[in-house]
């Protein structure tokens, strides 16, 4: 018997997971409710936070909560403008203005937007890491559907009453910098999650990894692995339909 490998104890162990104590708490749009869908919520930008292992600033909203007497605070993505102070609107109302958050049938073709619902009323799915944003590209002939350019360049229809904040996602550019040093790399994922560093398999012992051992570092086998291999087995490129370099351009 082998040891158990790296990729099944991530399942199990706990010194995997996320460090969450000191992080802000998810972003999400407000809820949708009778006053979005027909008018506008009027919001102040109290604060713009740093959330540790987020690379894009976030930003607490305050509402009026439209039937109790209290205020409603939001975490949202900051996006590139925002600043505290600002009234942001959300609604079908709300005007196209960097900040706010409207249904993205509302908005016209072109319109560069971050937070970007998948179903609607999901409370923002896409284009939420640093520097990303999507774009509507066009709408359909009833209005009902609405379709999107993803920060990964593909196409995706969805329904026109989601909603998104219009504006890029701030904090953009920070892959940029060059990481230059190990010890940036490790502060870095300390905040994160315990994946660095990673070890590669051919470095291993045969007893660590499938692809250990040998008197060269060397594979010595083809990477690719069936999708119905036991857990231990399962390493390299896994159920892979093609392999090798992608040659020539992008298929539109």
């Amino acid at each position: 018997m082998g040891r158990v490998i790296r990729g099944s104890r991530k399942g199990k162990s706990l010194i995997f997971t996320a460090k969450t104590r000191l992080r802000k708490g998810a972003v999400k749009l407000r809820p949708l409710d009778y006053a979005e869908r027909h008018g506008y919520m009027k919001g102040i930008v109290k604060k713009i936070l740093h959330d540790p292992g987020r690379g894009a600033p976030m930003a607490e909203v305050h509402f009026r909560n439209p039937y109790k007497y209290k205020l409603d605070k939001e975490r949202w993505v900051a996006v590139e403008g925002l600043y505290t102070g600002q009234f942001v609107y959300c609604g079908a109302k709300a005007r196209l203005e960097v900040g706010n958050c409207m249904p993205v049938g509302k908005m016209p073709e072109g319109t560069v937007v971050s937070m970007c619902e998948e179903k609607s009323s999901d409370r923002g799915r896409l284009a939420r890491a640093s520097g990303c944003n999507c774009m509507v590209v066009g709408h359909s002939d009833d209005g009902k559907k609405t379709r999107m350019r993803l920060p990964s360049g593909s196409r995706k229809t969805i329904p026109s009453t989601c909603r998104a904040i219009v504006g890029i996602v701030a904090g953009g550019g920070r892959l940029d910098k060059p990481v230059l040093k190990a010890g940036n790399n490790h502060h870095k994922y300390k905040v994160k999650r315990n994946c660095w560093p990673r070890v590669r398999g051919s470095a291993m012992n045969p007893v660590e990894h499938p692809h250990g051992g040998g008197n060269h570092q060397h594979v010595g086998h083809p990477t690719t692995m069936s999708r119905d291999a036991v857990p231990g087995q399962k390493v390299g490129l896994i159920a892979a339909r093609r392999t090798g370099i992608l040659r020539g351009g992008k298929k539109k």
